[in-house]
């Protein structure tokens, strides 16, 4: 099965008519696509009644990608506003509960920033928040190089193999030791991830621009392009038996429309989408 969405609900507006309101976009949203990431989840860990109604909001047969709380990846450099790392990591899981009982949570997506090298301290990192997730699905995107390099990369798949990680294969731009090249393999016989960031490869890294974070995923991906990923897929889907495909190239609100195309690409035909709501190019 593949499942095309894209980064948060709130910000792709060739989804929603003029006027909507930010507690109904899900809604809208899941008449589209199937999945979704949560990025909130980031930035603080959320309360059960916004799970709750998220989970009210969308079908039986929509599923969610919940980012990690950045404590939990290293994002936060200062003191994490916890009484220990365990009580933050289980408050986390605590506050997922909902949506793992509603059989709509794919995984918890891992995404580490980009001073996290391939050192001994990263390795035992990733060992002891393996450990602390217990039986939670857990997804693993690297954002610095040194985790592929050529004499490194097959023993990085081989680690998240053995330590059950799921690979999130990513295409962003080439842009110095902040990025990593797409490597399609996979590390789960059940799932794997891919995100599509972009690639604005002149906006990638911060070079002091104040509205650096707002242009980083500039970026419209032309047919070309998702042809070429289209062939990813069909050569991942031998291997694996779930993909997920999140498009997060938004700073111009590309990600939708580039999300809805590929649905066409593939030809595929989600319950509850139209013909109609696919036609788009």
């Amino acid at each position: 099965m593949i499942l095309i969405g894209v980064t948060g609900w709130g910000d792709h507006q060739s989804l929603y008519p003029e006027g909507t309101k930010s507690t109904e976009k899900l809604k809208l949203y899941s008449g589209f696509f199937p999945v979704v990431e949560v990025d909130s989840s980031f930035y603080a860990i959320q309360p059960l009644k916004n799970y709750q109604k998220w989970i009210k909001d969308t079908p039986d047969r929509f599923s969610f990608i919940i980012k990690a709380y950045q404590g939990m990846t290293g994002h936060s450099r200062g003191k994490i506003p916890f009484e220990s790392t365990k009580e933050m990591f289980d408050l986390f899981k605590a506050s997922i509960q909902p949506v793992r009982e509603a059989g709509k949570m794919k995984a918890v997506l891992f995404q580490y920033p980009p001073w996290f090298e391939c050192n001994k301290e990263s390795v035992q990192m990733l060992r002891f928040t393996r450990e602390m997730m217990e039986d939670i699905p857990v997804a693993l995107e690297f954002r610095h190089q040194s985790w592929f390099l050529p004499e490194i990369r097959e023993r990085t798949l081989e680690f998240m193999q053995d330590e059950r990680w799921i690979h999130t294969i990513c295409d962003e731009p080439q842009a110095g030791q902040g990025s990593v090249p797409s490597v399609i393999e996979p590390t789960s016989k059940d799932l794997t991830i891919i995100r599509l960031h972009g690639r604005n490869v002149h906006g990638w890294n911060n070079h002091g621009q104040e509205n650096w974070r707002e242009v980083r995923y500039l970026y419209r991906y032309n047919k070309e392009e998702l042809t070429e990923w289209k062939r990813h897929v069909e050569s991942l889907k031998e291997r694996t038996k779930e993909i997920v495909v999140l498009f997060n190239n938004n700073s111009g609100g590309d990600a939708a429309d580039n999300a809805r195309q590929f649905i066409d690409m593939l030809g595929l035909n989600y319950e509850g989408l139209s013909p109609r709501q696919l036609d788009l190019f």
